[in-house]
């Protein structure tokens, strides 16, 4: 059932500054019985969605995937905490790149987004390779860009 197996825990933030450009934070690797980590995989992923109702439609796009080749031995009721950075590029679409022109196409480009229900969410995800399992431990958590 991988109960036993390393669990991974992602610690993150309140919020993160979209001009930034990084996401810095912690994860927790825990285990019932002692394990070898050999890598941590992080993703950033934006879940970009439009439309209403029935037209609805929704787009995944990576912005970032960083490694962290590091071996980790965890021990049984010891958790390992290891601090991260992921680098990040936003991408913008072109009412974005409207809106930056000046502060009168800003509010134009701000309705706009409105009408069509634009709307984007941004999550982290953080996959363990662990030796001698088949399914890698994971965690997602939601990050609030500002």
């Amino acid at each position: 059932m991988g109960i036993e197996g390393v669990k991974v825990e992602l610690i993150l933030p309140d919020a993160v500054h979209k001009s930034d450009g990084k996401l810095e934070g912690t994860v927790r690797l825990s285990s019932m019985q002692a394990q070898t980590v050999t890598k941590i995989t992080f993703k950033l992923i934006e879940k970009y969605s439009r439309g209403r109702r029935k037209s609805k439609l929704s787009d995944e796009y990576l912005l970032a995937e960083s490694d962290l080749n590091k071996l980790v031995e965890v021990r049984e009721d010891a958790p390992v905490e290891i601090d991260f950075e992921v680098a990040f590029d936003l991408v913008k679409s072109p009412m974005d790149q409207l809106g930056e022109r000046n502060f009168l196409t800003r509010g134009l480009a701000w309705t706009a987004k409105k009408i069509k229900g634009v709307k984007s969410e941004y999550r982290l995800e953080a996959e363990a390779d662990v030796v001698g399992t088949a399914l890698n431990p994971f965690d997602r958590q939601e990050v609030n860009l500002i």
